[in-house]
């Protein structure tokens, strides 16, 4: 399955490179199953959402390696795609921008004809490719516009979908700048969480404390640590602290104080296994 990646640090910028390059199970190391596109999403000095993505596998693309060593930034959303049905495709490849947030999506959503009549003209022309995955961020952004705030057009767009579409898994990182939105949902697929801290044990022989990035200084070349929120659909190192998200919830993280919400029921059409296309369930395996 596609695999996803969010981190903040709620302020100092910071290079993300021990978790998408060097961390045991790194972004990279995980793109080796999941082949067709990555992307890497972070915020400018202005706070404007910046994306670099390719129908490739992160191993494999030069330019995710020069971004994730280079590039500094408060928040970063990344992702690695296993294709569920539509084409590998630039457009197609997460993390997606729109109204200044980032958000990637692991799962399977059916019933896109349906979704798509509750799309405007305006929310559409924010899409660009074929994935149910950037409908599903329209309709999101569509609930948000609507109502003002970012935590209550996530979940209204999130209840409707799972109350009217049939759903396998709507596991995802949303981001602003500075804020994370991580749900699982409901229980296929896992989602993990890192609480940053500045002290505790290495592990792994990393150069790095535990839930702590290299801080960007203006020479390029930090040495002190900054602590940083994380989110992964796996555990990326051996570190005690990383926690599995409960089924249906929604981890709101604001700087570094995290919040966990369960507005949700089951979903009224569930997907399993046996429902899915061959195409689907293999990016689900």
């Amino acid at each position: 399955m596609c695999r996803l990646f969010g981190m903040t640090t709620g302020g100092p910028r910071v290079r993300a490179a021990f978790w998408l390059l060097d961390a045991p199970q790194s972004l990279e190391a995980q793109s080796r199953r999941m082949p067709d596109g990555t992307g890497l999403g972070w915020f400018s000095l202005g706070d404007e959402p910046v994306r670099d993505r390719a129908p490739i596998a992160a191993y494999a693309n030069a330019d995710f390696a020069s971004h994730a060593r280079h590039v500094v930034s408060h928040t970063f959303v990344s992702h690695v795609r296993y294709a569920s049905g539509s084409p590998v495709s630039v457009r197609n490849a997460h993390p997606f921008a729109m109204k200044n947030r980032l958000f990637a999506h692991n799962g399977v959503v059916q019933g896109m004809d349906v979704l798509d009549t509750w799309l405007t003209d305006v929310d559409r022309v924010l899409t660009e490719g074929q994935t149910d995955s950037e409908r599903v961020f329209a309709y999101v952004t569509a609930e948000i516009r609507r109502r003002g705030d970012t935590t209550a057009g996530l979940i209204a767009a999130i209840r409707r979908i799972a109350a009217e579409l049939p759903v396998y898994s709507l596991n995802l990182v949303l981001a602003e700048a500075r804020r994370l939105w991580a749900l699982r949902y409901p229980a296929h697929n896992e989602l993990w969480a890192l609480t940053p801290r500045l002290c505790g044990p290495r592990h792994l022989q990393s150069p790095h404390e535990p839930g702590s990035l290299d801080l960007a200084g203006p020479d390029g070349d930090g040495r002190r640590t900054a602590p940083a929120y994380v989110i992964a659909s796996e555990r990326m190192d051996d570190d005690p602290g990383w926690r599995l998200l409960e089924p249906g919830e929604l981890l709101v993280v604001d700087g570094l104080s995290a919040a966990p919400m369960f507005p949700f029921d089951p979903p009224a059409h569930p997907l399993t296994d046996a429902d899915l296309s061959a195409e689907e369930a293999a990016s689900q395996s």
